[in-house]
């Protein structure tokens, strides 16, 4: 029961971490993306279509298959279904002195230069804008054909202190697809712990007998061998939470729609919050014997020591931040790789083709599945392993390094 609460209260933790970082850091590395149904995406692909169609006397239209799978694996305030049909999400924006402005994101199709969404709100590039008008009342642009004016705070606003930023916390795919991942897990969790706590003798069925076999899993195979049994309890919570909150969405990532098709993990914003985590795991629980050998290793010469101590401190940092780029890159390219053999089919325009990528494409969609509990398997144990690391004691720990050569 204790390590289904903590793991439950672990699991509330990470949401609200994530959710704060999500439009902090995912807007930065989304400059370019486009977005469909927006009037700036559509006048780029009309005139894209333009470009393309010069001298084209059947007037067919080219698919720009790039700018699909950019937006595939962008994020959105809205999810296509299919043709125009669409789920649009609530947009809530925070401006400092003027309080909150909540409204849905299909308002965002009917505005352009001329008519901004209530008012003033311009969507730019997949980015939000409060622009600057000039005396004929269309928007300020900057040399790199920005908008002037205030913007979305982003992680650098928020270091640097700019304060002509205003906030935005809405409900995008990636927080929807957060939050239902969180919803799942807590529906899971509180049956099989309710199960255990009714009916503590008997053989597990149902929910609760497809839970045990990967509870046990995470603790056997990643928590004991790791950590050691006589501290593995205290970690295993944080450990499960990992596991299932990781592997919940890179499975709801591969559904192709409503109200799958998030690229939660595949956004690096989540899985830098999932890796800061794990870096705060180790900090506040290494012990004297971790710290010791970090900060003075012990029969090294003094000289060596200048040069390997800030070796080891930065070592500190690299290993969560390859947690957050193997998770993030992984994920993200499986996502292109099975878009990009689909799109061949429609490139080519050959049945023959079609058959050939069809195999093709569920090969690498189950492929994705294995892959997709592979790295809620990886990111668990690395970062067991990093926890591992900073609880040894100084002698005695001959079997860890043992087990941990022959996982390697």
């Amino acid at each position: 029961m204790k390590p289904f609460n903590s793991a439950i209260r672990n699991l509330i933790i990470l949401l609200v971490f994530a959710l704060y970082m999500l439009p902090l850091t995912a807007q930065e590395h989304q400059e370019n993306q486009e977005y469909a149904g927006h009037p700036a995406a559509e006048v780029h692909h009309a005139e894209e279509h333009t470009t393309n169609h010069e001298g084209d006397t059947h007037g067919e239209e080219k698919l720009d298959f790039g700018a699909f799978i950019k937006h595939h694996i962008a994020d959105d305030y809205v999810f296509h279904i299919i043709g125009d049909i669409s789920f649009p999400l609530p947009v809530i924006i925070y401006e400092p002195g003027k309080g909150l402005d909540v409204f849905m994101s299909s308002a965002f199709h009917h505005a352009d230069e001329n008519h901004l969404t209530r008012g003033k709100y311009y969507y730019h590039h997949g980015k939000l804008y409060i622009p600057e008008l000039d005396e004929n009342g269309h928007i300020v642009m900057d040399e790199h054909g920005h908008p002037v004016g205030k913007h979305e705070a982003t992680l650098g606003d928020l270091i640097s202190g700019n304060k002509h930023v205003f906030y935005n916390f809405s409900i995008t795919k990636n927080v929807f697809g957060l939050l239902l991942a969180v919803i799942l897990l807590l529906v899971i969790f509180l049956s099989v712990a309710k199960a255990y706590k009714q009916n503590p003798g008997r053989a597990p069925r149902g929910l609760q007998g497809a839970m045990e076999p990967l509870i046990l899993f995470v603790q056997n195979e990643i928590a004991i061998p790791f950590i050691g049994e006589k501290k593995y309890a205290k970690f295993l919570p944080y450990l499960l939470t990992l596991f299932f909150f990781i592997w919940i969405n890179n499975l709801l990532g591969l559904i192709p729609i409503f109200p799958g098709s998030a690229n939660v993990t595949g956004n690096i914003a989540v899985t830098m919050t999932l890796a800061l985590f794990s870096l705060i795991m180790v900090l506040i629980n290494g012990n004297k014997h971790f710290w010791g050998h970090l900060l003075n290793p012990p029969g090294v010469p003094f000289p060596v020591k200048i040069i390997l101590v800030p070796i080891e401190i930065i070592g500190i940092f690299t290993k969560p931040f390859s947690l957050m780029i193997r998770l993030f890159a992984n994920i993200t390219a499986g996502h292109i790789i099975i878009m990009s053999i689909i799109g061949i089919t429609f490139i080519v325009q050959s049945y023959v083709v079609g058959v050939i990528t069809s195999v093709f494409s569920v090969a690498m969609f189950t492929l994705e599945l294995l892959v997709a509990a592979i790295q809620a398997y990886i990111f668990t144990l690395l970062t067991a392993q990093m926890i591992g690391g900073a609880v040894e004691e100084g002698h005695g720990h001959g079997d860890h390094h043992e087990h941990e050569g022959v996982h390697h």
